[in-house]
This record gives C-alpha cells, sequence and structure tokens, in this order.
C-alpha cells in the first residue's frame, strides 16, 4: 500500500476534531460559521452577535470579569453598540488603564468597573452590589467569565442574575467526553499550564444543572456558549447540545486577527475637539501617562536583553 504523505504540519489533539469540526460547520446554523473579531480575544464577537440575533435582548446588559485592560474581551465591542454593564477585574494596574482608556464610557455611566479578586465566596455578593441596572427586574443579557482557574466554581455560585447568554471559558485539551475540573483555590493564578478550568463536559454538567443549554464553542476551542433552556430551539440552533458533538479543541496555533489598526482606547462616547483629553482630566495627566508608557517600554527592552525572553 502507498504510503499517505499528504498530512503536514501540526494536528491539535487529533484529526478526528478537525473532521468533527469540518462536518459540523456544513451546517448553516453551525456558531463557527458566524465567527469574527473586532475586540474579542478570538472570534467571539461574531458568535455573540450571531446568538443574539436568535434569541434577541431585552437589557442590553452585560457583566464580565477577567476583562484584563479591557481592550481585548468578548464585551468592548457590545459598547460600540450601545450596550451598559459592569467589568470586574483583580488587578489594580489593569484597573488604572481600564480607567483611563475607557473614561468617556466610565464618565457617562455605559460602563461601571469594580477592583477585586474573584472567588466563589465574593463573586455574588459583587454583582448583586454593582450591577449597573437601567430598569429594575432585569436580567442581564450576558455573562462572560474568563479568569484561567476558577470559572466552574465561580459560575456554580452566581444566583443572583439569569442571564440569556453565558459565554465561559473552558480547558480545551480535554477530550468532549471527559469531565474534569481543577481542585477550588481561592487563591490560584495561572501559570500558563494545563492547571486551569474545567473541561467542556464539566461545563455542560454545571450548564445542565443552572438551567443552560450549550449550543457551541469557539474555533479555538477556548469559549463555550450557554443559553438559557426557555430561549433554546432546535429550530434557531444546530439541534446539538452535547460536548461529543460541540467541542472544539484547544488550537492554541488558529490566530484571529481584527481588521484595521490595533486599539489604544475606547472609541465610543468621544467628544469632539478634545482628542486625547477626553481619556485624561489634563495635558499634565496625558503627560505623566505617556512618559510611564515610554519608560515601561524601555525597561521591558532591556529586561529582554538582559535576561532574554520570559516565558
Amino acid at each position: 500500500m502507498k504510503r499517505n504523505n499528504s498530512l503536514k504540519g501540526t494536528i491539535t489533539g487529533g484529526l478526528c476534531w478537525d473532521r468533527l469540526t469540518i462536518k459540523r460547520m456544513s451546517d448553516p446554523l453551525a456558531l463557527e460559521n458566524f465567527g469574527y473579531k473586532v475586540y474579542s480575544e478570538n472570534d467571539e464577537d461574531g458568535i455573540i452577535q450571531e446568538i443574539f440575533h436568535r434569541i434577541g435582548t431585552v437589557s442590553k446588559e452585560f457583566v464580565e470579569f477577567g476583562v484584563g485592560n479591557g481592550l481585548e474581551c468578548n464585551s468592548h465591542y457590545l459598547l460600540h453598540r450601545g450596550w451598559h454593564g459592569l467589568w470586574i477585574e483583580g488587578s489594580k494596574s489593569l484597573c488604572r488603564e481600564i480607567g483611563s482608556r475607557f473614561r468617556p464610557v466610565i464618565k457617562d455611566g455605559h460602563l461601571k468597573l469594580v477592583g477585586a479578586f474573584i472567588t466563589r465566596e465574593n463573586i455574588d455578593a459583587l454583582i448583586a452590589r454593582n450591577r449597573n441596572v437601567r430598569k429594575e427586574g432585569d436580567e442581564p443579557d450576558l455573562l462572560s467569565i474568563d479568569i484561567d482557574g476558577n470559572d466552574w466554581y465561580v459560575w456554580k455560585a452566581i444566583s443572583s442574575i439569569k442571564p440569556r447568554l453565558v459565554c465561559i471559558e473552558y480547558n480545551g485539551k480535554f477530550p468532549p467526553d471527559h469531565s474534569w475540573k481543577q481542585a477550588y483555590d481561592k487563591n490560584h493564578v495561572w501559570d500558563r499550564s494545563d492547571w486551569q478550568g474545567a473541561s467542556l463536559k464539566a461545563m455542560y454538567e454545571l450548564g445542565r444543572e443552572k438551567g443552560y443549554v450549550l449550543v457551541g464553542t469557539n474555533l479555538t476551542g477556548a469559549n463555550a456558549f450557554f443559553v438559557r433552556e426557555d430561549l433554546y430551539s432546535g429550530e434557531k440552533f444546530a439541534n446539538l447540545h452535547t460536548p461529543e458533538e460541540l467541542y472544539n479543541p484547544y488550537r492554541g496555533g488558529l490566530k484571529f486577527k481584527a481588521p484595521g489598526h490595533g486599539a489604544r482606547y475606547c472609541l465610543v462616547g468621544q467628544q469632539e475637539n478634545r482628542g486625547i483629553l477626553d481619556y485624561y482630566p489634563d495635558k499634565a495627566e496625558y503627560r505623566r501617562a505617556e512618559c510611564k508608557r515610554k519608560m515601561d517600554r524601555v525597561l521591558k527592552e532591556l529586561k529582554k536583553r538582559v535576561f532574554g525572553p520570559q516565558i
């Protein structure tokens, strides 16, 4: 028999997963077909937009935590579309960055920022106390969870809200028939290894317990999407709702690049003739911030030369 040498490059996890994805995407309702990146890390922006196209929105309120500096997260683009909501971020330095880069939308009330390190013990109270609510009784349309560790435990602990859509990170290393989650550690910080999160199967089981249906995962195998049971219909989605049917492995080599130039500031809520001062209280503060940014860049380059690339 002639040897098959046609496969080249890296196969992530197994060829079976690529075949599963290709087969699923032949259905026009498969969510991967609608993915795109504006400000999300990968193709989540497009998938979120498509899901809300199918199930509708009510409050246009989001709750997201683990947003980094905010420029690359799942609700940044929603601010452009008139949404409002709450961000929770555990890093003080990143909170300071958000305070500057998103100053116009924080000032006009579209975005509320809370600095707190999230645990299963504090998350529900943080949300209940700090939600950016416009109409009493409304539920958030979107909850997005990405904290690189205790995601499963934190979602389980949330009872004060029942959002229409939940986007949550899963550990795409594990096959879809394996239920695994890291042991809870309230002080956990991701060390960039596979010691983080929970498998898609574990997230699926938790979702069912909380009244949610798994409707898809994104192509990079990073995020899973759950729609509230009362909003789900096999006609709206591909009538696939198990991990075995909807799994994507973590494809770290697959990268999405947003069109256009990179982001430095949130472009929503700008005032005419203010320019950069939309993001700083005065010119002196802007000059100090620019000086610090340049110094940080020089120090980073110097550190790289002395110690080499940091892993």
